[in-house]
């Protein structure tokens, strides 16, 4: 049953749904209640079912081809066959539902975890929890950048302006207002004391009351609408798919060739027609997508491990390519745990001790001397205009680590937020943006109003027309304004960043705060660190072996982008930094320019950003670009790669980004690229062991007819249930182990590849050619030795021996396109050893059983002939390590 309060007070809300603002619901209560009230989500779309799922395998055009040769085997009495293909089909239909099943249940988890979170008030503290846990009585903290989690009525708003366009249609901000009461029969469009689920927190702050959840809400009641699309093939599945259907007409062609040369040598017609058929299913790489598809998913399930979950398969390709990371610096690059180091009160500067978020540390001088009242005024401003809170036993921030190093600064020198917060109260504010560069706060001061600004020091030098020295207001001069800007340039040059506090004194409450920020007066400057992380430089050292541009693009000021950009390796010699004035005075042909040679950004605005990503991209890079902010979505849709921070980014930036960052470390950035490059030199590996295998069949076949206008008693080397078993054994298991391999040394050495570079290219088909007519080569050598040596009823078993060991063997060459086999560890893929062994294993039983010679046409062989056998399946490998030194230069 859907609740309205709208038309009810804040404190009649919060009394009829049980709760308060200040401890809100306990655990325990919250507990009760999602048991009574189920999860905070929408109703989807209805999961296919296994058997739906099982039933889709059979649509593949390819399948239906094979389907239609088992009927008409069995129609022509050959039911054996027939049987067997019809067995290999299901067979692969319950390979490929098991590994879709396992894809979605990884998607599904990876969902999970990216899915959006919300600050709420549980027994009194304020946490994180995953919005689906979201109660009614909850009460939930609104911030610029969020999205509403669940139906909620206000009971506390500070310019709070809400994005309602994803369920009213209009593209203004709504302003709310918690202190207003409507009238009972209000439409939602004029709902100024209510926000919604699935909308967005533009601007301002706010505390709210969750009133429905789930399906009980407005977007509850258009759930249809907002179903997710079942994402599409990726650009490299489609290209396998297009890839395979050519490879498989091709292969039919070969086919039917087979079968007009086998008319041409009167062989017997159902046995040529067998024959065509067998090597048409063992040719088809009906797999080639699902293997495709396994490998892609387990790929994002290892980034989950590398701190990166990837929320689309196919940003896991476009990983692979990347030529640029646009970086933001703070907690990307640096440790984002800001400390204050020294406090500068426009007449003395002071060291700060204490590192990090531990309150352990002090204010001194230079000389010894404690903090001055000038000093003592300038941390009362930063530590009342603050949005973050601290919490001391646990060494941690909730909110901004700007602020959160504020906060530290406060406790000290003894000035408790939460007591100043009690003492003076906060009645009014303005908050940050990006465009202003400021935020202000009004509050209530014996009797007086004092508004405290922070924020930029040249922003609010700009608004200053007072100091405050000495304990006294006096008018501003030019000589101070010198002395702060060259105090504020010195510490930017230290790589510091600096913030500017001031304030303003009302005598009476001022109606609105609108243009209020002037005539302040100047109290000082804020100097803090957020030291890069080791790790980062590590990283960035990668990129440029990797061939991978990193550039750094940051709100800080010029002077400290620089520092930390040469600190980091960031800037190359003989180039600077430019900055947000500089890129407005450039057009989009300048920034191309500027782009290739400049590095670092600073003072950048979100409209800057979408414009650089931009001028990259159209220079030929595939870029991957950070954000967190709800700003920063343009930026990170116009990417190829988005990438969204998953500790302090908005969730907004998550929903617009394809990759978050669990740690929110420049250096996952860099893992998930290389894994990208992994996951893409598998599948090639996959597909080049597929294809060499198959046309190595096909080769076999038509070489031996040919050899039969020359010896009419020689027969065809395999017969269909042999070609059939072959498909079995060497197609399925070893290529998804290759799926598996880790990555190669020297991977991070190489340039980034071509998006648009063909999957069969002259590398591959020069790799291909050699295996391929080894194989066959080698197959055909063993069936002749058996034919002429060993006795013709032992034929097809050499043959077939050496083909299986032939391919399995060929699977550990196949681990790399460059090593040759006894360069890298030839065992150290266990999955490969487990599916050559359970291969190896079904070869000889199908050789040694009896019972089965009949089944798969096999004559049990001698040591001495097995080993003859085994020998000759070691010309593939040869041939796939001689493909290794011609193409080496490729």
């Amino acid at each position: 049953m859907k609740n309205k309060f709208f038309d009810k007070s804040a404190e009649e809300t919060l009394k009829a749904l049980n709760t308060d603002k200040q401890s809100a619901l306990t655990q325990v209560e919250a507990e009760k209640r999602l048991k009574e009230y189920g999860e905070n989500r929408l109703e989807g779309k209805k999961e296919k079912t296994i058997f739906q799922m099982f039933l889709e395998q059979f649509k593949d055009f390819l399948v239906i081809i094979l389907i239609v040769a088992a009927v008409i085997s069995i129609l022509l009495n050959e039911v054996l066959d027939g049987s067997i293909i019809i067995a290999i089909v299901i067979i692969n239909a319950v390979l490929g539902v098991t590994q879709e099943n396992k894809a979605n249940n990884a998607l599904k988890a990876l969902k999970e975890m990216s899915s959006p979170q919300s600050k709420i008030i549980r027994d009194g503290q304020i946490v994180k929890i995953n919005s689906d846990q979201i109660v009614p009585g909850d009460i939930v903290v609104l911030e610029a950048g969020d999205y509403v989690p669940a139906d909620v009525r206000l009971v506390e708003s500070m310019n709070l302006k809400i994005d309602e366009a994803a369920l009213t249609g209009e593209s203004v901000p709504s302003e709310k207002y918690a202190d207003k009461i409507l009238p009972s029969d209000a439409g939602i469009g004029d709902l100024a004391n209510s926000a919604f689920m699935g909308t967005v927190v533009t601007y301002g702050r706010g505390l709210a009351v969750v009133v429905n959840t789930g399906m009980n809400t407005e977007m509850g009641n258009i759930a249809s609408m907002l179903n997710e699309t079942e994402e599409g093939p990726t650009h490299l599945q489609k290209r396998l798919d297009s890839f395979g259907k050519l490879l498989g007409i091709a292969c039919l062609v070969v086919c039917a060739l087979v079968f007009v040369l086998g008319l041409i040598l009167k062989m017997d017609l159902l046995e040529i027609f067998m024959t065509s058929v067998a090597l048409a299913v063992a040719a088809i790489p009906e797999g080639l997508t699902v293997v495709v598809t396994v490998i892609l998913t387990m790929g994002m399930q290892k980034m989950v491990k590398r701190n990166a979950i990837i929320k689309k398969l196919s940003a896991v390709e476009t990983l692979g390519s990347t030529t640029v990371i646009c970086s933001d610096k703070t907690g990307t690059l640096t440790q984002n745990k800001m400390t204050v180091v020294k406090v500068f009160d426009t007449q003395n500067e002071f060291e700060v001790s204490g590192t990090g978020y531990k309150k352990e540390g002090e204010i001194i001088t230079q000389n010894g001397e404690k903090i001055s009242e000038n000093a003592r005024k300038l941390v009362e401003g930063a530590v009342l205009c603050n949005d973050s809170s601290y919490l001391p036993a646990e060494g941690k921030i909730i909110g901004d680590p700007t602020e959160g190093a504020l906060v530290v600064l406060g406790e000290k020198v003894s000035m408790n937020k939460d007591e100043l917060n009690k003492k003076y109260p906060r009645i009014n504010e303005i908050p940050f943006d990006s465009d202003r560069k400021l935020m202000s706060t009004l509050h209530e001061i014996d009797g007086k109003f004092t508004m405290y600004t922070k924020g930029a020091p040249d922003e609010v030098l700009a608004r200053a027309s007072y100091i405050y020295k000495n304990g006294e207001i006096q008018k501003i001069t030019e000589e101070d304004k010198n002395k702060i800007s060259e105090a504020n340039a010195k510490y930017a040059s230290q790589a510091l960043r600096v913030l500017g506090v001031a304030f303003k004194i009302f005598d009476t409450k001022p109606d609105n705060l609108d243009n209020a920020e002037a005539d302040l007066i100047y109290t000082g400057l804020l100097c803090m660190i957020d030291p890069p992380r080791e790790e980062a430089k590590d990283a960035i050292a990668i990129c440029k072996k990797a061939g991978i541009d990193v550039k750094m693009i940051t709100g800080d000021h010029k002077i400290t982008a620089t520092a930390i950009g040469r600190e980091l390796g960031i800037i190359d010699e003989g180039h600077g930094a430019v900055d947000g004035k500089e890129l407005n005075l450039m057009d989009d042909l300048q920034l191309r320019e500027k782009v290739k040679t400049t590095n670092v950004f600073a003072r950048v605005s979100p409209e800057h950003k979408v414009r650089l990503v931009t001028a990259i991209r159209d220079n030929g890079n595939i870029a991957a670009m950070t954000g967190d902010g709800v700003n920063d979505a343009p930026s990170l849709k116009r990417a190829d790669i988005g990438i969204a921070m998953g500790i302090t980014g908005t969730d907004v930036s998550k929903e617009a980004a394809d990759m978050i960052l669990t740690d929110d470390n420049f250096a996952s950035i860099v893992s998930a690229v290389e894994e990208g490059r992994v996951i893409y030199n598998n599948i090639r590996k996959v597909i080049g062991y597929l294809i060499s295998c198959n046309v190595g069949e096909i080769l076999l076949i038509l070489f031996a007819m040919i050899l039969q206008f020359v010896d009419h008693n020689l027969t065809v080397p395999l017969v269909a249930v042999q070609l059939l078993a072959i498909n079995l054994i060497t197609d399925a298991f070893p290529a998804f182990a290759l799926g598996m391999e880790e990555k190669e040394d020297g991977i991070m050495n190489m340039k980034p590849r071509d998006p648009n570079e063909q999957l069969l290219d002259k590398k591959m088909i020069i790799s291909v050619v050699f295996q391929s007519i080894a194989l066959a080569v080698g197959s055909l050598a063993s069936f002749l030795f058996g034919f002429y040596v060993v006795g013709p009823e032992t034929a097809s078993t050499f043959c077939f021996v050496t083909l299986v060991f032939g391919e399995l063997l060929r699977s550990y060459s196949a681990r790399s396109e460059k090593r040759t086999l006894f360069s890298m560890k030839i065992f150290s893929n266990s999955f490969l050893n487990k599916s050559v062994l359970f291969s190896l294993a079904f070869l000889l039983i199908t050789v040694y059983v009896p019972f089965l010679h009949d089944v798969f046409s096999t004559t049990s062989l001698s040591l001495v002939n097995l080993v003859i056998a085994v020998i000759f399946s070691v010309l593939p490998v040869i041939g796939g390590e001689i493909a290794k030194v011609v193409t080496k230069d490729m």
